[in-house]
């Protein structure tokens, strides 16, 4: 028991500094992706989007914007996402060999579920620093009296809890959720899956390590990213929507629910408006995943002797 909470433990640390890692490179696209899913948005592309910001807002200010938040996000979030993945998949890779069966035969769909569980999860206690990212994102597109005009992450945390209270820190959190149960079951079980099927084909050298295994884990990666950021895009919309949205005086919102926003996206913006930002946030997920999952399978095997996925 002892053990195994050692192990789940060690895990998260992995993915959370993996996930650092990361986000230091990819943080800029996820600005981006953010200021294009957001009401109002004008810019005609990711690279027009990308200039707008830099002009206006600077480097630091604009493109990193909320960074510090990216980060406390690797740890809430990140930590949970990927660790707890890795810890599952682990068992399961263990009672089959106490079977007496072939360590990776595990059914597709148990990954899947693997993802979803271990999303839904970190995405919950998470919540609250993806709230500060997408509001510290967002903030420069705003008229300059509406704008927050945050510090920092903590003092964006505090300021909601404070001002809007302790539960607008969950503000989205059912679609914030959701988004994550969909996007993990893609992006880890579809990654680990066509993980095992290459490295049993000997495409990529044998056991999967031409060049290092990099060849075969960037194809794995890429294409998992992929197939989750079709499915969960709509879910990133209706989130940014709804924990970007300005509260009234008397309280009153625009979106009164995920459901809600879904629907008055559809009915007042068109059906492939919940796409809005896929080119970004493609562009900062795959990235994202690849450099993240990459420096967890490879520092989870130099520490452990081990494979994370």
């Amino acid at each position: 028991m002892v053990a195994a909470a050692g192990g789940l433990i060690l895990k998260m640390v992995i993915a959370a500094f993996s996930g650092m890692g990361a986000a230091t490179f990819c943080h800029p696209l996820d600005v981006i992706r953010v200021q294009m899913q957001t009401e109002g948005a004008t810019y005609r592309n990711p690279v027009d989007c990308a200039k707008s910001i830099a002009e206006q807002e600077g480097f630091k200010d604009g493109l990193y914007a909320g960074i510090g938040a990216a980060y406390l996000r690797q740890w809430l979030y990140g930590s949970l996402r990927i660790g707890i993945y890795a810890f599952l998949l682990e068992q399961a890779q263990n009672r089959n060999i106490e079977a007496g069966l072939a360590k990776t035969a595990i059914p597709f769909t148990s990954k899947l579920f693997m993802g979803c569980t271990s999303g839904g999860i970190g995405s919950f206690v998470g919540t609250p620093s993806e709230l500060a990212l997408v509001r510290m994102s967002a903030d420069s597109k705003l008229p300059a009296n509406d704008r927050r005009n945050y510090k920092g992450v903590v003092d964006c945390i505090s300021r909601i809890a404070k001002e809007e209270g302790v539960a607008a820190l969950w503000t989205g959190a059912t679609v914030t959720v959701l988004r994550a149960m969909v996007l993990s079951a893609c992006a880890l079980g579809i990654a680990s899956e066509i993980k095992t099927k290459l490295t049993h084909s000997g495409v990529f050298g044998s056991d999967g390590q031409m060049l290092g295994g990099f060849p075969l884990l960037f194809v794995a990666f890429l294409t998992s990213s992929f197939v989750a950021n079709i499915a969960a895009n709509p879910f990133d919309v209706v989130k940014s929507r709804t924990q970007n949205q300005k509260v009234e005086n008397d309280g009153s919102t625009k979106y009164k629910s995920m459901v809600d926003c879904f629907f008055k996206i559809l009915s007042e913006e068109g059906f492939f408006k919940l796409w809005a930002g896929f080119v970004p946030a493609f562009l900062k997920l795959a990235p994202y995943n690849i450099i993240s999952l990459y420096l967890t399978e490879k520092l989870t095997t130099i520490i452990t002797g081990k494979a994370a996925l």
